[in-house]
């Protein structure tokens, strides 16, 4: 999963989990703040009614009674001014029921005492729990309403945010990692960010990009070298072998260990000459500019490698499309491609076997050529190594020397060729050589 989806299934999940313990507790907390507003007027009631007794005297609301009530029509407030008990102090808010008119209802009651003139007098004022809770759902909606257009209203500011944060992120994976092909040619700009995890990941990741570049020409040039060099000895060796052998004083003892030393010698050429090969296909040493047809090409190979499909009584079937041609490619490499591939199903093949070459127009326009034969298949624990150089099978009788399907690989590389293998032991093996859409022609 993208880290970006992993932020935003954290961001949205987050959220989700403060709406919901929210929502658990919205019905206290709008109680709550009921509750301390009641309480905030009933003070401010208070602090009013004893404005006025201080202003205008307690005759203002006793007048010539020794008590004073007032409610409202509903009877959701009233006000009592009554004398107390002397010493009694009260200062309270609390929930009570009172008898009005000989109806009981539930009150918040404020009650508070105070002296005036020498005596003790109780203030009552009180508002009914039921009118203080009339207000409870459409607060409790209004408030849901405003957490949630919050919650999305945060949410794309953390995607936004987000987005531009892991950008040079983005950036790094789809310039240093993705689609890129080795050797790697182009090293790229610089991604500019100012988070400094993401430069120093960019630096390390060309950095990186640059030892292994240098390393695989290290090698390259080691191989090409190596290989040229061998040539020279090995030549000069045979040719003074095939003296010896002309030389009519030599016993015939000598000359089969003559003989067999210069069978060495014959692989270690071929050895030496593949390698030189996969090296000019790395430095890309050949031009592709001829146009091909894959029919033309496997009736060549087909008449070259003719007495050896005789010698095991095996037929090859061309099933390829005639009018078809490839362009942009290199005609040689391409015939060693396959030449090697028919190659191994003629020798991996069984006794009056068959190999079959067919082709295909895959989705996006790509054309497919498929080698199948009907030999003895490779192992799968085999099948993620058969392109590795002097990679052996375990049919030692039959190995070779292991590096005609490196070239294979190599050719494939330089054409931008995808070549995938499907096999089954003992019933046999297919592979399948992909061209891109812009090589026909």
């Amino acid at each position: 999963m993208k880290l970006s989806s992993k932020l935003l299934f954290f961001i949205t999940g987050s959220k989700l989990a403060i709406v919901i313990l929210f929502i658990l507790l919205l019905p206290s907390l709008v109680k709550q703040i009921a509750l301390e507003y009641t309480n905030y007027t009933l003070k401010e009631q208070k602090k009013k009614v004893l404005d006025i007794v201080q202003k205008n005297g307690l005759h203002y609301y006793l007048e010539k009674d020794s008590a004073y009530g007032s409610y409202t029509m509903l009877k959701e407030e009233y006000i009592s001014l009554a004398p107390a008990a002397p010493g009694l102090k009260i200062d309270t808010i609390k929930n009570s029921r009172r008898i009005v008119e000989k109806d009981t209802l539930n009150y918040r009651i404020l009650s508070y005492t105070f002296k005036n003139s020498s005596r003790n007098y109780l203030l009552e004022i009180g508002k009914t729990t039921a009118s203080i809770n009339q207000y409870d759902q459409p607060l409790q909606r209004f408030a849901l309403y405003v957490l949630m257009v919050l919650v999305l209203l945060t949410i794309l500011i953390d995607l936004t945010f987000t987005r531009v944060l892991i950008r040079p992120l983005t950036k790094i994976i789809s310039t240093r990692l993705v689609n890129r092909k080795f050797p790697f040619k182009e090293q790229g700009i610089k991604i500019k960010t100012s988070t400094t995890d993401f430069k120093y990941l960019d630096e390390s990741l060309s950095l990186l990009t640059s030892q292994i570049n240098d390393a695989f020409t290290k090698e390259k040039e080691f191989t090409a070298n190596a290989s040229h060099e061998l040539m020279t000895p090995i030549s000069i060796l045979q040719h003074k072998m095939e003296n010896l052998l002309a030389d009519q004083q030599v016993s015939e003892s000598v000359s089969l260990r003559i003989i067999e030393m210069m069978k060495s010698l014959d692989r270690l050429k071929k050895i030496s000459s593949s390698l030189l090969l996969i090296s000019r296909i790395e430095n890309e040493q050949f031009v592709k500019r001829d146009q091909v047809r894959p029919l033309e090409l496997f009736r060549e190979i087909k008449e070259e490698i003719g007495h050896r499909l005789e010698a095991q009584n095996i037929s090859l079937v061309l099933e390829l499309s005639s009018a078809l041609k490839l362009k942009n490619v290199n005609q040689d490499l391409l015939f060693q491609l396959f030449y090697n591939i028919t190659n191994n199903a003629i020798k991996f093949n069984k006794t009056e076997g068959k190999i079959l070459v067919s082709d295909a127009f895959l989705k996006h326009g790509e054309y497919q050529i498929r080698i199948s034969d009907t030999g003895i298949g490779i192992e799968p624990g085999q099948l993620p190594f058969i392109f590795d150089r002097f990679r052996k099978s375990n049919l030692s009788e039959k190995t070779g020397y292991g590096l005609g399907l490196a070239i294979v690989k190599s050719i494939a590389l330089y054409h931008n060729i995808k070549v995938e293998v499907q096999s089954v032991p003992n019933e046999g093996t297919t592979f399948f050589v992909s061209f891109p859409a812009d090589q026909l022609d």
